[in-house]
């Protein structure tokens, strides 16, 4: 189970999650992880990128075929070429003196902050943003951490999707915010309505209302009201996507009631219907003064490793997100800046890669259900499909195991999204190649008894 480090209920020992009591004669044993620090629970995706690596090196994956690698959350590409140009030209004229590639504004530097601006005009026919609005991040985690800081106090309530990526729950419970989780499922297209999160907080008040809860044994206090909800479109771990009405409705929601509307819009331009994904900036009723979006150029533009993403501040949040970057982060990294500057220009290699994930969707919704995966999301973008195992198992990490162990394909268990119910799901990603993805569909099939026995 790993180690962790928690308080104990008398003194400051160091425990294992079950409660026994580390051993450490060498160190001071005041000195443990803060409750905060030590509850952050780790990303299962990570386990299983390990444990795949453990069989490579072991040469265990020979047995089985090599590791078929559809965990993993990130192109099976690197940086389009401008970008890397742009990069080289950079490090050239730090080598001639002519620049430190140092310190930069805290909000990014100019050129990237006018081409993000000019993207939201191109692309969307968004006219009013203008780089005065985006401030440049270290990828969108950063973007995340600065806006939630910036919008969100200790025990303000977040609504978020369940399931839903799991580092929206993880950072705003260290910042101490009550996280509202709203299940979703298939129904919905496993995202959130105004229906949906309105059903919810009555039965909340239903629930907290009755009487008899408070310590004098009165009614309990009516739960504070949601202070933002965060939505993505396309959606990490289901890959679906919601109409221009339903991010609208979403939007409205949100405005009417004073909380603020965070879109994560990091998987736009990887979609495959006939309508492109809708940015909140493109809301046509009333003023966009609630909405915080945040994209990357990790996923469409191929660049995870090189930290670079952005956020489009409203008015209100300006000051204090200049504020938390400079003591948080000071500036995403420079020379990122100047290759995703260029990364803009890219569409004609960069749509390329979205027509290899259309073909690989196209392989796993054919042949997953061949294989026992009966029940799947729409993934109408990014590059995930969401399977409903229950008809086969309510231990999804254990199912993870043995398809890797029998067949050599890495898949995700549904419990990183999904705390409550992913013991009963599982992700697939299909960014990597077609020929891996083709052979992972065929040895699922070839292998069904193995790995479905003890399910």
């Amino acid at each position: 189970a790993g180690w962790t480090a928690r308080r104990a209920t008398e003194g400051h020992e160091p425990r294992l999650a079950s409660g026994v009591v580390m051993a450490s004669p060498a160190c001071d044993d005041r000195l443990v992880a803060s409750l905060r620090g030590a509850s952050t629970p780790p990303f299962r995706v990570m386990e299983v990128i390990k444990a795949a690596h453990d069989m490579t090196v072991s040469g265990a994956d020979l047995a089985v075929g090599g590791i078929k690698h559809l965990e993993v959350g990130q192109p099976s590409t690197g940086a389009p070429l401008l970008a890397l140009d742009a990069a080289r030209d950079s490090l050239d004229a730090c080598a001639r003196g002519e620049t430190t590639l140092g310190y930069t504004v805290a909000e990014g530097v100019d050129p990237l902050r006018e081409r993000i601006a000019r993207h939201y005009r191109d692309r969307y026919g968004v006219e009013d943003v203008d780089a005065d609005a985006v401030v440049v991040t270290t990828g969108s985690s950063a973007a995340f951490i600065l806006s939630f800081v910036a919008a969100f106090d200790p025990g303000d309530r977040v609504a978020i999707a369940s399931p839903g990526y799991p580092c929206y729950r993880n950072i705003l419970e260290a910042l101490g915010c009550e996280v509202v989780s709203i299940p979703v499922d298939a129904s919905t297209d496993y995202q959130p309505t105004p229906a949906l999160l309105n059903a919810f907080l009555a039965a909340e008040e239903d629930d907290d209302g009755g009487g008899g809860g408070g310590g004098g044994g009165g009614p309990k206090p009516k739960p504070k009201p949601i202070r933002g909800l965060i939505v993505a479109s396309p959606s990490n771990p289901t890959g679906t996507v919601l109409t221009r009405a339903q991010l609208f409705a979403l939007h409205e929601w949100c405005h009417e009631r004073g909380a603020w509307f965070v879109s994560d819009e990091i998987y736009h331009q990887i979609e495959y219907g006939e309508d492109r994904a809708t940015t909140a900036l493109e809301t046509p009723n009333g003023p966009r003064d609630c909405a915080i979006v945040i994209n990357s150029f990790s996923k469409y533009h191929c660049m995870t490793g090189w930290r670079v993403g952005w956020c489009v501040v409203p008015p209100r949040l300006r000051d204090a997100m200049r504020a938390l970057q400079q003591n948080l982060f000071i500036n995403a990294p420079t020379i990122a800046q100047h290759a995703a500057t260029a990364a803009f220009d890219c569409d004609d290699e960069l749509v390329k890669h979205v027509d290899r994930y259309r073909v690989n969707r196209e392989i796993l919704l054919r042949g997953l259900p061949k294989a026992g995966f009966a029940k799947l999301s729409s993934a109408g973008g990014a590059y995930y499909i969401y399977a409903d195992v229950s008809d086969m198992t309510e231990d999804s990490v254990g199912l993870c195991k043995r398809i890797l162990e029998t067949t050599g394909v890495a898949c995700v268990p549904g419990v990183d999204f999904d705390r409550e119910r992913g013991l009963k799901f599982v992700r697939f990603s299909f960014c990597d190649s077609t020929e891996t993805v083709t052979e992972a569909v065929r040895v699922l099939i070839e292998k069904v008894d193995e790995w479905r026995v003890g399910g």
